[in-house]
């Protein structure tokens, strides 16, 4: 029987957080986030990591409190004027086992009060990826075509992320996939409710959609030369 993994708690914690972020208030609600928040999402991980196995053995569920799936609460505030010092949103990341960062493909899921959403591919690559990709688009389009345009890829997906204002140094201005050169990621976003987050067979549901993604994210391993 399919079973609930994350609750209505979950997103009343991250709405208080939003209200009082600050220090003093998450010490006091601490066991709160544990509880409502980041054990429900451990448990999330870990009984994802069979169904991840089957769309690809190269992409990782790991249930670590820490260095896991599980993007940390604490925000990194060193280079930024905003001082606040907690996300107010749960991030889990199912990184490929070549990369250990979120700019490697992976599949990814954000709970976050009135925006939550599951998403696939490579977020913000540079360098060497993002050009591996960028040469993949010229040399084999009808791939990429293929690929981003799957069916069950698109009824589930939507092409997202930034993109360059003209064409990317190298490139012919006046390639036919012009637009897609131009990207800065290569995700797929579906948005999600938070009512369907609760459901019981939300785990189902979020596997389907990591099925749906396979076709995108085999291109882009292609691409970047990681196994899929």
């Amino acid at each position: 029987m399919p079973r609930s993994h994350f609750a209505p708690a979950a997103f009343a914690f991250l709405r208080e957080l939003a209200a009082n972020n600050d220090r003093e208030w998450f010490r006091d609600n601490k066991t709160r986030y544990e509880q409502d928040v980041r054990d429900p999402a451990l448990r999330f991980v870990a009984d994802f990591a069979p169904r991840l196995k089957k769309i690809s053995p190269r992409f990782r569920a790991d249930p670590r409190a820490t260095g896991g799936s599980l993007f940390r609460i604490h925000r990194d505030v060193r280079f930024s004027k905003d001082k606040r010092p907690y996300k107010t949103h749960a991030g889990i990341h199912f990184r490929h086992e070549a990369g250990k960062d979120a700019h490697t493909p992976g599949f990814y899921l954000h709970l976050e009060p009135n925006r939550c959403f599951a998403a696939c591919g490579v977020w913000r690559p540079g360098g060497t990826p993002l050009r591996k990709i960028r040469d993949s688009i010229v040399g084999n389009p009808e791939g990429w075509r293929k690929a981003a345009g799957d069916n069950k890829f698109l009824q589930a997906f939507t092409l997202s992320g930034d993109s360059l204002t003209r064409a990317p140094r190298g490139f012919d201005p006046r390639h036919p996939l012009m637009e897609d050169l131009r990207r800065k990621d290569f995700i797929g976003v579906a948005d999600l409710s938070e009512k369907a987050v609760v459901e019981k067979g939300f785990l189902d549901d979020f596997a389907m959609l990591c099925e749906a993604a396979a076709p995108f994210q085999r291109w882009l391993c292609g691409a970047v030369e990681a196994p899929f």
